[in-house]
């Protein structure tokens, strides 16, 4: 039997990322949206290395014709890119998951503003925030909160949310009408629920993993006003360009 997910002293950070097996149906259960829970909840990852799980996830969202399909949406969520000092572009990975995502959310950290102009335009939809490394071009055309309600689900970004310990209890006091807080600045996958049913996610560095052992993102799908199929996705090193 395998151990349960161990949440370490306040983090939730997903910082083993060896291949867990998918829990799929138990996580969309167990997700339902304005869910009251009991207690924090320390998500078991689930982890892909390949863009297989891209195309199967949004095959289940899109018609094939290029346009949404009612029944859901296809989420591709990234942060702390920090173009170009951490890496000259984003890897390649990431643009093919832009492809396929109907809405992609960037919590912040983007540094050049180009970044910002390349997946405007490239993307079905972008939601983005300024992160703390983000200059004047950056924070004249994005906020340092970002709302947005998706499918049902109402979603927040933002780059800082403090330090981890106490993190579930400052966002729940800080975010009352969210379900879902997506979040950046630590460079470091996390995945936890609070007390009061939000869901806290950060999807890693795609360039600038920092202690951990690859540079990651996430996707994700909504439907039924629910999150489902949260996938962290771990790139191969030196994956730009």
């Amino acid at each position: 039997m395998e151990p349960e997910p161990d949440c370490g002293d306040g983090d939730g950070a997903v910082e083993d990322m060896s291949p867990m097996p998918g829990t799929t149906d138990q996580q969309s259960d167990s997700h339902m949206i304005r869910r009251k829970v009991p207690s924090r909840v320390c998500h078991r990852a689930t982890v892909f290395t390949g863009r297989d799980v891209l195309t199967t996830s949004t095959a289940l969202w899109r018609s094939g014709t290029g346009l949404l399909d009612t029944q859901g949406m296809h989420l591709l969520l990234i942060a702390d890119t920090h173009l170009p000092k951490r890496a000259k572009a984003l890897p390649s990975e990431i643009w093919d998951a832009v492809t396929t995502a109907d809405t992609v959310i960037h919590a912040g950290d983007w540094v050049d503003v180009a970044l910002l102009d390349e997946l405007e335009a490239r993307s079905a939809r972008t939601i983005g925030v300024y992160g703390n490394n983000d200059g004047p071009e950056v924070r004249s055309r994005l906020p340092e909160i970002a709302r947005a309600e998706l499918g049902g689900v109402r979603l927040a970004v933002i780059h800082e949310t403090g330090p981890a310990r106490g993190r579930e209890a400052r966002c729940d006091r800080l975010f009352p009408d969210t379900d879902v807080l997506v979040f950046g600045h630590s460079h470091i996958p996390w995945d936890t629920t609070t007390p009061g049913g939000l869901r806290l996610l950060n999807p890693g560095s795609p360039t600038d993993r920092r202690s951990q052992p690859y540079c990651t993102y996430l996707t994700a799908d909504i439907s039924g006003e629910q999150i489902r199929n949260v996938v962290f996705h771990r790139l191969p090193p030196r994956c730009t360009g």
